[in-house]
């Protein structure tokens, strides 16, 4: 999966802001029985659009457990619209609907390139998590901003917050 300028077709409501990825299904992806992507791989998708939207902001997975933090899955709702299957090329889209002080809801896409077809679409609630109290704790004010619904992922600023 790489993150990649994509144009998203206008009909599956993906906005502009969001961040973007391309990959093809690997066959290691689908199910045995059934051939073709199988809901675990799909969630794994969806996790890793979001991993890789965080690495966009400066915020990898890596830097926030050395800094005793971490966003957990509270929650996944997924639907499955339409299968997958080896070799097709999926586009995946993802961004922030909210942002709380500890919590966020992240929205995700993932359509095939070659006909537009919407794959599934879901909606997760992510946890803000200190990794010593196991207890939800607020993001760091320069990540929230980063991660603002309303704008393009864009890297962690480094400038304190003003106090009004």
């Amino acid at each position: 999966m790489k993150p990649q300028p994509l144009d998203a077709p206008t009909s599956i409501g993906v906005p502009a802001h969001s961040f973007k990825s391309v990959w093809t299904v690997a066959a290691e992806a689908l199910s045995q029985l059934v051939p073709h992507a199988n809901n675990v791989q799909i969630v794994g998708w969806i996790d890793r659009m979001a991993e890789l939207h965080h690495d966009a902001t400066g915020a990898p997975r890596a830097v926030m457990h050395a800094q005793g933090r971490m966003w957990f899955v509270a929650r996944h709702e997924v639907d499955y619209l339409a299968e997958a299957f080896a070799g097709d090329r999926l586009g995946g889209a993802t961004w922030v609907g909210s942002l709380g002080r500890t919590s966020l809801n992240r929205e995700s896409v993932i359509w095939n390139l070659d006909t537009g077809r919407v794959i599934c679409r879901a909606k997760s609630r992510w946890a803000h998590i200190d990794l010593a109290t196991r207890r939800p704790s607020r993001a760091p004010h320069a990540e929230r901003l980063a991660l603002e619904p309303s704008s393009a992922p864009r890297p962690l600023s480094t400038k304190k917050p003003t106090k009004s």
